[in-house]
């Protein structure tokens, strides 16, 4: 993919209300008490240029590692503290339903167990589906729970040209 026009926030600089952020460290929290890494997406208006960057909504989704490794563990040995693994029905859908209402999903978020944010090689493979590049145009959070405890968050984009996830700025407001 990798359209700037229809999708400027692959670039980066993205404007996140600072309830939202407090709600994906709820959700990463919560999930780190499950012994899983958190998941799902953040979105937000996108009308024209004014509003093309910001996030005002998150739409947490189930992380099936967990279940996924109890029912088959031989096919998926890892579990959710090590990754997560979204519907990808699901998440098409979202995707799908959230553009076509004007409110595209910008981010794809996530956490990482007792390790730093940092984009991870499982965390470029879920993203690239082995490819060239993500399958999706979206940014990507990643937030550090130690302890149970947030301890640091970091955004990511793709750059084409050097061909790896490159950590973002972004604002709080």
């Amino acid at each position: 993919m990798h359209d700037i026009d229809k999708h400027p926030w692959i670039l980066g600089g993205l404007v996140i209300h600072a309830d939202i952020l407090a709600r994906v460290d709820e959700e990463a929290k919560a999930a780190y008490a499950r012994d899983e890494e958190s998941c799902g997406l953040l979105v937000g208006p996108f009308s024209g240029a004014s509003d093309a960057l910001l996030v005002d909504e998150i739409v947490p989704m189930e992380n099936r590692a967990n279940k996924l490794h109890a029912l088959d563990p031989e096919t998926y040995p890892r579990t959710g503290r090590m990754y997560f693994d979204i519907n990808p029905l699901k998440f098409e859908r979202e995707i799908r339903e959230r553009a076509a209402a004007g409110r595209p999903a910008k981010v794809l978020y996530h956490s990482h167990v007792d390790a730093g944010a940092y984009f991870s090689p499982t965390d470029v493979e879920a993203t690239t589906a082995g490819g060239d590049g993500p399958s999706y145009d979206l940014a990507y959070l990643v937030t550090s729970v130690q302890g149970g405890e947030v301890s640091e968050r970091k955004l990511f984009v793709w750059d084409p040209e050097r061909r790896v996830f490159a950590e973002s700025k972004y604002s709080i407001v």
